[in-house]
């Protein structure tokens, strides 16, 4: 029996194994990111439903859509919990929903910078190991270019991503309206674009120019 369990051990890709499962944790925090800093804007704009709701909150449990998570694996894209907004707290409201979707995009982008900071430190001053490496790799190859591909998607101007609502910011009220109606129907239309790898071509290539132009600001 021992001699069995350990031909299986033995069989099984231990790193392959382990880059699925980082790969997972990095797609936990870029989301929980995004949606923690959409509540705060949010909050921050005068809307407290997310804070009542206990959204603006690091635990990813509180904004994981399994669903969602299914997708991004299986599909290529996928969704955390809406954060749940009320623009009649909101001063000017077509603003501040701007404001407030914005809000996730950029805490990606920071988040990007962060992950190749880190990483950065770590090339330079880390005594070498096995962990470090593992951490400077996550920091670089894993977090880096997801939370860059999560911050991008979000900004087509396509309901219900967050660039829809920015782009109605400066849209009359009449189409900011009519495209706020058709929200609901974004979904399908987003899945449709996906399968037939549309989506994947628009950003792909703005994802590795980003990507790469962050890479060499700290690393040449």
């Amino acid at each position: 029996m021992f001699g069995y369990l350990q031909n299986l051990f033995q069989a099984l890709d231990i790193h392959s194994m382990l880059g699925a499962i980082l790969r997972v944790v990095a797609v936990l925090l870029c989301l929980t990111v995004h949606e923690t800093c959409h509540g705060l804007a949010a909050y921050v704009l005068g809307d407290p439903t997310a804070k009542s709701r206990h959204r603006l909150s690091l635990n990813p449990l509180r904004h994981i859509d399994w669903l969602g998570l299914a997708m991004m694996f299986f599909v290529g894209f996928g969704w955390a919990k809406a954060v749940p907004v009320d623009p009649r707290y909101f001063k000017k409201p077509k603003e501040g929903m701007a404001l407030t979707a914005l809000a996730g995009p950029v805490s990606n982008f920071l988040l990007a910078v962060i992950a190749l900071s880190g990483s950065k430190v770590i090339y330079l001053y880390a005594s070498y190991s096995v962990w470090m490496e593992l951490l400077f790799n996550f920091l670089l190859y894993t977090v880096a270019p997801l939370s860059i591909g999560l911050g991008l998607f979000n900004l087509l101007p396509i309901p219900p991503l967050d660039g829809s609502k920015v782009l109605g910011a400066v849209l009359p009220d009449g189409l900011y309206f009519m495209l706020m109606r058709y929200e609901r129907y974004g979904m399908f239309l987003l899945i449709a674009l996906s399968y037939f790898g549309i989506t994947s071509h628009l950003i792909s290539g703005a994802i590795q120019s980003v990507y790469a132009g962050l890479v060499n600001f700290f690393f040449y």
